[in-house]
């Protein structure tokens, strides 16, 4: 890949952004009723290529089983406010009345509440309950000290996700959290990531997770770039790993890491262009937060924006436009691709004429 040359000392590739690029039509178009998105990672299968991100703003246990019955994913934030606090409507509310200077305080001083394992259990078992796919996230920092707690109370899916995570964290502080070991030892299938370069995401794909998340400081949510300086724009991040799980299929002779676009998803084009540059399925938050629903009432935050020492996150406002079900499935009463996100798939495929998810990866892509 050709390099541009910044100044003497330093040179650097050319990425993309979602924003840079978009789906070529073919020769052939279909009717969206004639399209499968449904996709299976480990033994479940899913209807929708969907998970929710694991947000405080737009998973609670109750929006987690309504996405699980529309066919999706919802993942719990296993250190978020439903299993610090018995019931933390009350602080929702509060959150979403939080106005200027003081926000990012206050957030800071709710979320020093310690994490409960009882309450991690209980949140779980209500979703178990319900008869959908149990999802939970933990952060690397925390996986070690809540994991059989999880595991204990029945959960499907184990979510590692934090801004970055990489299978060699080095520390001179404590013992860093093993990945291969630890997922070796699981009796549960484990999404790791994000990651966002190729030769990272090959190292996590060795430590024998099922899926992969791709993103780094790209949420409507983040301030990451503002204060580390450090983003990739996702395009060119999803091609890279995709192309990471080509190599590990001939690595391993055979095994399909499933990669997943988390981060930048904000309109039903960006999962279209997303899946269009390799992914399985994407990991939506924004999104959501705009449901009438959603428990963030219209605001949007993840733990970056309360981070005690160096808070790289904000709280975003949206205009609430539908019920969770509406933004799904429609009808749209907007044209900005913030409603009906799986008819606008199901049509960008329709358009280019693929039939299933894996097909459309293949689907030609230009620069603007």
């Amino acid at each position: 890949m050709t390099e541009i040359q910044i100044g003497q000392a330093k040179r650097a590739r050319r990425a993309y952004s979602f924003d840079d690029i978009a789906i070529v039509p073919s020769r052939r178009t279909r009717d969206p009723e004639e399209v499968s998105i449904d996709w299976q990672i480990d033994a479940y299968r899913f209807d929708l290529p969907i998970l929710a991100a694991p947000m405080d703003s737009v998973m609670s246990p109750d929006t987690a089983i309504a996405l699980g019955k529309f066919g999706g994913l919802g993942v719990l934030n296993l250190e978020g406010l439903w299993t610090r606090y018995e019931d933390p409507t009350t602080l929702l509310e509060e959150v979403s009345d939080l106005r200027g200077i003081d926000a990012t305080a206050r957030m800071q001083e709710i979320y020093t509440e310690p994490v409960k394992a009882e309450l991690i259990t209980h949140r779980l078992r209500e979703v178990r309950d319900a008869g959908v796919t149990v999802a939970g996230s933990l952060s690397p920092q925390r996986t070690k000290e809540f994991a059989k707690v999880v595991v204990d109370a029945g959960v499907d899916m184990f979510v590692i996700r934090g801004t970055t995570v990489s299978a060699e964290h080095v520390s001179s502080q404590a013992e860093p959290l093993n990945l291969k070991e630890f997922i070796y030892e699981l009796d549960v299938p484990v999404i790791v990531g994000g990651c966002a370069t190729h030769q990272a995401a090959l190292h996590l794909m060795r430590t024998g997770a099922a899926g992969v998340l791709v993103g780094f400081g790209g949420g409507a949510a983040h301030t990451t770039r503002t204060v580390l300086g450090v983003a990739v724009p996702m395009a060119s991040a999803v091609a890279d790993v995709a192309a990471a799980r080509r190599d590990y299929l001939d690595e391993s002779g055979g095994r399909y890491v499933h990669v997943i676009a988390d981060g930048s998803i904000g309109k039903s084009g960006d999962i279209a262009k997303a899946i269009a540059c390799g992914a399985d399925a994407v990991m939506v938050g924004s999104p959501f937060a705009r449901a009438s629903d959603a428990p963030g009432h219209g605001f949007h935050w993840g733990a970056e924006a309360h981070h005690a020492d160096l808070p790289r996150g904000e709280r975003v406002e949206f205009e609430r436009v539908g019920t969770l079900e509406e933004i799904l499935f429609g009808p749209s009463r907007v044209a900005d691709g913030t409603m009906n996100l799986i008819g606008a798939l199901k049509r960008a495929m329709a358009t280019t004429g693929y039939t299933d998810l894996k097909e459309f990866q293949r689907v030609e892509v230009v620069v603007e």
